[in-house]
């Protein structure tokens, strides 16, 4: 399949309705992602078996560290392929240990099916998982805010490649964040839907740019035939609401108050089905359907 293009292999709205669950249990992670602050410090995950790879990256003007895990059974057959779920926020010390550890819980159990984890560490992270905006205190959180266009190209057209050559993937992909991370995950299934089959977000920074990803939200799902229904959205969590961030903790951007016009946020999958070379199947990674969970954020 030719050489990948990475080096170092080491040994990781207001939408009205929301999506169908990604990994139908994937409440179990939102519950214990919200888990309090000081509880996870004490308590910190472990850090998985991992591989650490580079990926020159053009559409953002840097080499990228990716953090990759194969679930426990990847090794003992060489035919078996596997989903893949992607996660900004990707880093040893951000959420990849948790959400590995959490998910290959969730294999154990047998209540999902076995996926490839792949993190993407954050180098300037409020640049790379936020939109334009014109509101001037957002522009003020970071030297270079609005990157999130570059990188989605840098997922498509560079690490998607780099890991489907390098692993045995097969084309179902999905895609999870929280705060920022969260608002990249909305902002990229309203602007490019079939980029992923499955989209996760906790507690979205929806108030980005006074909310404006969410009132344009009917207008960018309304023009698109191939996609119109079979994004179709139902609700599985609902967390707290829009709101402006007060500190941060953690590399996230923690939540303030709930604003009296606050809009809900939710997590979800596409459905229906694509054909072709690259078919996807649109099926959640559970195993059987789970009944539908609400959570909400512990974090302040």
């Amino acid at each position: 399949m030719g050489t990948p293009p990475m080096i170092s292999p080491r040994r990781s709205l207001s939408l009205r309705s929301c999506l169908p669950p990604l990994l139908s249990t994937l409440g179990l992670i939102a519950a214990a992602h919200t888990a309090p602050l000081a509880a996870q410090e004490a308590l910190p995950d472990a850090i998985p078996p991992h591989d650490t790879l580079t990926v020159p990256s053009r559409a953002l003007g840097e080499a990228r560290r990716i953090n990759v895990h194969t679930p426990p059974n990847y090794a003992a057959s060489a035919a078996a392929r596997f989903p893949v779920l992607y996660m900004p926020d990707g880093g040893l010390d951000e959420d990849f240990p948790h959400v590995v550890n959490t998910v290959d819980s969730l294999i154990k159990l047998g209540a999902i099916r076995p996926v490839i984890v792949v993190g993407v560490p954050n180098t300037q992270r409020r640049r790379d998982l936020t939109g334009p905006t014109r509101v001037a205190t957002d522009s003020a959180i970071a030297p270079h805010v609005g990157g999130s266009a570059a990188f989605r190209r840098f997922l498509r057209d560079e690490l998607m490649p780099a890991i489907d050559s390098h692993y045995r993937t097969t084309p179902e992909r999905a895609i999870v964040g929280e705060s920022l991370a969260g608002l990249f995950v909305v902002e990229t299934f309203l602007r490019e839907p079939t980029l992923f089959d499955h989209y996760v977000a906790f507690d979205p920074s929806l108030w980005w740019n006074r909310a404006a990803l969410v009132d344009s939200a009917p207008a960018l799902l309304a023009p698109n035939p191939a996609a119109r229904v079979e994004r179709r959205l139902r609700p599985l969590a609902v967390a707290r609401s829009i709101s402006r961030p007060r500190a941060t903790t953690l590399g996230r951007e923690p939540r303030g108050s709930t604003p009296r016009s606050g809009r809900r946020r939710c997590v979800g999958s596409r459905g229906g089905t694509r054909r072709g070379p690259t078919s996807r199947t649109g099926r959640s990674f559970a195993q059987k359907p789970q009944p539908r969970s609400r959570a909400r954020s512990g974090k302040g």
